[in-house]
């Protein structure tokens, strides 16, 4: 895990030092630049050491004289890949994944992704053909940044490097607004107008000859239909599991100590099991644990951990530790994003690695299985949004009269959707929240295809959707730059495209049956595991925000915030979030997400675009 920038602007090397240093933390191992002879083309890189720790695997690395190369990632099929490549004639130097992705190059071209089985963003400098080409990985773990203007070409693993040095960037209005609906800006876009991202699954080319720049998608999720598969239950959780377990042992292959996140969830847990048994050494495995009671489920991962006999560590956190955090939270997001899970995740990832410099996690098993607790809500719910709608809105008048809670509010309103599509949308982007002043722009976007067609059933579509949105947009963003402010390698078994293709093809019954969610997982994991220690309900990964920000957090809160200081916020309507507020701090209402998301923009736009026009 690295962090890969390059440019053809004429920097200075001063400048490309300083670039390369604001973003230091993803690999503190070293720091590589290189121009190269007869061309603009700089390539930088910041290495974080995982496999062949020697210096000859460095970055930019070169093969073959004419191929040059930055890569942040790993390649987890890479030794087998290599065998096959030497039986061509390709040498190798080194014991890296590095050297492998240029030979495959060489040999492949640029079908060269679909041989990769990993997490990844690269560019490779072809000097015979004048061309840049470049990928990013079939689910988008790694990200990938680019500012593209005529024969200017310059990109990064983070836009804070691409930002500095640059005086012809400006904020994005419709950016902005994407972000307070979605809590993140959706993927192509940045906060930038002039910058950016790759999408998921995507390689380019940049010619250097006539500067034009292309894209092609070499992977998908299949939207319009699906290949059932066709054995038993019992077929697929014996297959299911021997892909799992493959996937988990290749992932544990480093050069460097290696543990597991451990929250006592059914996944998480499951990988935790399937690691115990593919390795002889001792698993290490890691929990967060908070002072507030309601947060506190350092003791389910400790049952686990007993019964598996994991090497256990338990990370306790309290306001203070998470004050700090926020306060360099855009050091590291060098975006807006509101995810509050960030803040446990970047406490995990900072205790964790003082032990390990890579970790497994239990990301992207929800999306696949159908595990999250709105998959419920599509089920109890798709009846009623079936009904006309004068029928519809005498029920919301109904909620709303007989209840004045938060809860009834959000589900009187999206029992006025026209259908179960829209209120799904509803409950994933607040493009209709009260205090924004919306243009319609934010649910303009390619990836409604996935959840807007009837190819599927309504349960393959939401999860189809929150694999292209949801895992993408916010997941993967939060758990990259989480780990990475405190340089630690996080690799999740459940995004090898392997698993995601393989539950695909399963019947709905399998992964969601009779109100058991994650099914085909939990029998898997009930091997490993006894199940009584999962009979309890499913929680996320919190932070006690709407606690701190009543109490610890309060003055920072309305000092932040005021409705002098929510002026200066595009998009939102500063006295009716003013009174959403007050209403917090006085217990009549939990808008901790909504302060949590204005604090960090309000951060972003104080720390990174200062003096910066927004248009």
């Amino acid at each position: 895990m690295c962090g890969i920038y390059g440019t053809t602007l004429p920097y200075t090397e001063n400048q490309i030092i300083e670039k390369l240093e604001r973003t230091a933390f993803r690999g503190p191992d070293q720091m590589g630049w290189k121009t190269f002879k007869n061309s603009s083309i700089t390539f930088g890189h910041n290495r974080l050491s995982i496999v062949d720790l020697d210096s000859r695997s460095n970055q930019p690395f070169t093969y073959s004289e004419n191929i040059h190369i930055v890569f942040n990632g790993e390649i987890y099929n890479f030794k087998e890949l290599r065998e096959q490549l030497k039986k061509k004639g390709y040498p190798f130097r080194t014991s890296s994944d590095t050297e492998v992705i240029c030979a495959a190059y060489l040999e492949y071209g640029k079908d060269c992704v679909n041989h990769f089985n990993g997490m990844f963003a690269f560019v490779i400098y072809d000097v015979e053909n004048q061309l840049l080409y470049g990928a990013k990985d079939r689910l988008g773990q790694k990200p990938f940044y680019y500012y593209l203007n005529g024969q200017d070409f310059e990109f990064s693993s983070q836009i804070s490097s691409i930002q500095k040095f640059h005086n012809n960037l400006s904020i994005s209005k419709n950016a902005i607004e994407d972000y307070l609906s979605w809590n993140s800006v959706p993927i192509p876009s940045s906060i930038f107008n002039e910058v950016k991202k790759l999408e998921d699954g995507h390689w380019f080319t940049f010619d250097l000859t006539n500067y034009n720049f292309t894209t092609h998608q070499y992977w998908d999720i299949p939207y319009t239909s699906k290949n059932t598969y066709k054995g038993s239950f019992d077929d697929a959780q014996n297959e299911l599991e021997n892909l799992l377990t493959d996937s988990t042992r290749i992932r544990l292959f480093a050069d460097v100590p290696v543990g597991v996140f451990l929250s006592g969830g059914v996944d998480s847990s499951l990988i935790a099991a399937l690691a115990t048994t593919t390795t002889s050494q001792k698993v290490k495995t890691f929990s967060v644990k908070f002072n507030e009671k309601d947060y506190d489920e350092s003791k389910y991962a400790q049952q686990v951990a007993d019964h598996l006999k994991t090497d256990h560590h338990i990370i306790e956190c309290d306001y203070k530790e998470g004050l700090d955090l926020i306060d360099n939270f855009s050091t590291y997001y060098d975006e807006p994003f509101a995810d509050s899970s960030a803040i446990p995740s970047m406490l995990l990832a900072k205790h964790t690695k003082k032990h390990v410099t890579v970790a497994l996690s239990g990301d992207a098993g929800d999306e696949s299985f159908l595990g999250y607790h709105r998959y419920r809500w599509v089920e109890k719910n798709k009846k009623y949004m079936a009904l006309p709608m004068p029928i519809k809105k005498i029920l919301s008048k109904l909620l709303t009269s007989f209840s004045n809670s938060n809860r009834a509010e959000i589900l009187a309103e999206l029992i006025k959707s026209p259908n179960i599509e829209s209120a799904y949308l509803k409950t994933m982007c607040n493009y209709e929240a009260p205090w924004l002043i919306s243009s319609g722009k934010a649910t303009d976007f390619e990836e409604s295809k996935y959840l807007f067609h009837s190819h599927k059933n309504i349960f393959d579509r939401v999860s189809d959707f929150d694999l292209k949105t949801y895992l993408s947009w916010d997941i993967n963003t939060k758990v990259d730059r989480a780990s990475m402010a405190y340089s630690l390698e996080t690799r999740s078994p459940f995004l090898d495209y392997r698993i995601v293709e393989f539950a695909q093809n399963l019947p709905r019954t399998y992964k969601y049956d009779k109100g058991v969610q994650k099914r085909i997982l939990k029998e898997i994991l009930y091997k490993h595991v006894p199940k009584h220690i999962f009979d309890r309900p499913k929680s996320g990964f919190g932070m006690p925000f709407r606690v701190w920000f009543r109490e610890d957090l309060k003055e920072f809160v309305l000092d932040e915030l005021s409705e002098e200081n929510l002026k200066d916020i595009p998009g939102i309507k500063p006295k009716v979030i003013s009174e959403m507020i007050a209403q917090h701090m006085a217990g009549t209402w939990d808008n901790y997400t909504l302060i949590w998301k204005l604090l960090v923009l309000r951060q972003w736009l104080k720390k990174n675009g200062k003096g910066i026009p927004i248009r």
